[in-house]
């Protein structure tokens, strides 16, 4: 820390009680000076020949036949006017970056000019502050700190401004520049960088990250700590990732429980002031701070109860990088005053905001981009396709719930039903979880698994799936019969399995050619849950299809279909009234099948009339092959 010396004398001043102060020396003191509630006995030489304030103040008082001046609106108080005085008596003063505003602004109101003496107060103040105060980084922003003190003056007296700009400079600089002593504790850099305590100066300045500057000016308050931001980014030199770096770290100190995602502290209009403040400090780039980052703070403003703008601005930016996000991120607690544990209706609003800047175009293009019509469109899908597996995993999280409405889970997941995604395991997994906490009816577990694409389902997904016994009859056997297609075509066969009418009309639409439905009063079995031996039951029946489609039997001869079914295990199918409802249809229409019939079958289930299975009667009818 820099500090400069003023005069050679010792010093004499001393104390008696708390409020008064005198100067020992054998000549009497002839003047009385009152400060706040201290009471200064000095002499009126060589105050006066160094202060003109004190010449008028004097002259009243001898006018008014008063022997005491009053002067209590000096700024610094006591303190500052003992060193002003002590300067005119020559006494040793020591300044520094502490007591230097004081001492300045304590010299102005008494207005220690040069005209009134040469080498006054004024001048030695102004000389330490630009060559030694100003050159510091740290003493630079401890000055700025203390300014807060002194309002208006050190405005006035462009204290303010040139300290903002001492430090917002030394921030800008090339960092191959900076040689003198800055706190960072980001221990980030000393891991993947490992530098050595030995290296010399010029690795050290190598070294130097981008964002060295951001932990010092954390000790600054928001209104002086907003203005510092605002003037490096006016310099125009600094990266929007070490502005953001810089916004984090203050929040990290100034905001308790931040990280946590808890906000904790008893002065919360001081802490909705600074989340405000913040906000409109955020780079205007949308990689300038993280994802995760902009959720906290969402989060804090929703707990501060901030202004709806700054919510909805933070909304906004979290929607414009909700790719980034990850699951974790997301679970954001539900008000206290909710049921549910997470505020799935914070994420669905979102997840629309998302979708309707996809639907604006409004993405971050390079400038350099030379296909402006392709790249758009890849990076809009690229990013639907990361916030649907997002969804995917926070669904499967908030499904754990035992409070969550189905409405609120179905309605989140059908807002990305329409995102193009080559898997479908993580809507499985979510609706897996939903139907392994909750007891809901037939219906509710029909609804919940038409967000599901059973096409999309990986090998190991499928394993799972058809060994689930909370899933509907129904999506077992869809699961079953796409599985046995991937099988199929793997194995370099060309055609798909020939199935019986019943289990056709399970399956989605045009995963098949057209068949007709079964009549309306098998619905409610198909949508029934499966035992385990009806599982087994159906993995038998498709087992047999695997079968017959290695020996090379690939034609449409229902006879061997039904014969090499019958190789399944009867004794798993006995015992169970769907099995026995369900087999029976699936051979005894087989003399009535008409492969140019028409009818309505079930659809997709990520479509909005999946699993529904109508009844229609048979158009046309023929002989069985014989």
């Amino acid at each position: 820390m820099k500090f400069m010396k003023l005069g050679s004398k010792p010093d004499q001043f001393q104390t008696e009680g708390d409020n008064i102060r005198y100067v020992a020396t054998e000549l009497a003191t002839d003047m009385v000076i009152n400060v706040g509630d201290v009471k200064f006995y000095l002499h009126k030489f060589p105050l006066l020949s160094k202060s003109y304030r004190l010449q008028k103040l004097v002259a009243c008082t001898n006018e008014e036949n008063n022997d005491e001046i009053n002067i209590h609106d000096i700024p610094g108080g006591p303190a500052a006017f003992e060193v002003c005085a002590k300067f005119c008596y020559g006494m040793t003063v020591t300044l520094n970056a502490y007591n230097v505003v004081a001492a300045r602004c304590a010299a102005e109101y008494l207005e220690m000019y040069e005209t009134v003496e040469k080498g006054n107060l004024i001048y030695k103040i102004d000389v330490f502050l630009t060559s030694s105060i100003f050159r510091s980084w740290k003493d630079s922003i401890i000055v700025l700190q203390t300014t807060k003190a002194f309002l208006p003056w050190c405005e006035e007296l462009k204290v303010v401004s040139h300290c903002l700009d001492s430090v917002a400079s030394k921030a800008s600089i090339d960092t191959s520049k900076v040689d003198w002593s800055y706190t960072y504790n980001h221990k980030k850099l000393l891991s993947e960088n490992e530098i050595d305590l030995h290296c010399d100066v010029v690795n050290k300045q190598q070294l130097v990250p981008e964002d060295w500057w951001v932990e010092d000016l954390c000790e600054l308050h928001i209104d002086l700590y907003k203005r510092v931001i605002t003037t490096i980014n006016a310099k125009g030199r600094m990266s929007p990732e070490a502005i953001g770096e810089a916004l984090k770290a203050y929040v990290n100190r100034r905001l308790p429980g931040f990280s946590k995602g808890k906000i904790q502290g008893s002065d919360p209009e001081k802490y909705r002031y600074l989340v405000d403040t913040i906000t409109w400090l955020l780079p205007e780039e949308k990689n300038g701070v993280s994802c995760g980052f902009l959720i906290r703070l969402l989060q804090a403003s929703i707990a501060l109860e901030c202004g709806q703008t700054v919510r909805s601005e933070l909304k906004r930016r979290v929607s414009l990088q909700l790719e980034e996000a990850t699951v974790g991120d997301l679970l954001i607690r539900a008000p206290d005053s909710e049921t549910i544990m997470f505020d799935i209706d914070l994420v669905q609003d979102l997840v629309e905001q998302f979708m309707l800047h996809q639907k604006n175009g409004q993405i971050d293009c390079p400038a350099d981009n030379r296909f402006p019509d392709i790249l758009p469109a890849f990076a809009s899908d690229r990013s639907r396709v990361k916030v649907a597996r997002i969804i995917d995993g926070y669904l499967a999280e908030v499904a754990r719930d035992p409070n969550l409405p189905l409405s609120k889970f179905v309605n989140l997941a059908e807002l990305v039903s329409g995102f193009s995604r080559p898997s479908h395991d993580g809507i499985y997994r979510a609706i897996d979880m939903y139907l392994k906490e909750h007891g809901i009816t037939k219906s509710e577990r029909k609804r919940i698994c038409r967000l599901m694409d059973c096409r999309k389902l990986s090998a190991e997904a499928c394993m799972h799936a058809v060994q689930n016994e909370r899933l509907p009859l129904r999506v077992v056997v869809q699961v079953l019969f796409f599985e046995q297609v991937r099988a199929t075509t793997s194995s370099g066969g060309g055609s798909t399995p020939d199935l019986t009418r019943s289990v056709k009309a399970l399956l989605p639409v045009g995963s098949h050619g057209s068949s007709t439905s079964v009549t309306s009063n098998t619905d409610e079995d198909w949508d029934a849950v499966p035992t385990a031996k009806e599982l087994k039951a159906l993995k038998g029946e498709f087992a047999s299809l695997r079968l017959r489609d290695r020996e090379g039997n690939n034609g449409s001869d229902l006879n061997n279909m039904k014969t090499n079914a019958e190789k399944v295990d009867s004794s798993k199918v006995k015992g169970s009234m769907i099995s026995k409802k369900m087999f029976s249809k699936l051979w005894s229409n087989k003399d009535r099948l008409s492969e140019n019939s028409s009818s309505d079958t079930s659809e997709s289930p990520s479509s909005s009339n999946a699993g529904e299975t109508k009844s229609t009667p048979y158009r046309s009818r023929r002989q069985s092959l014989s």
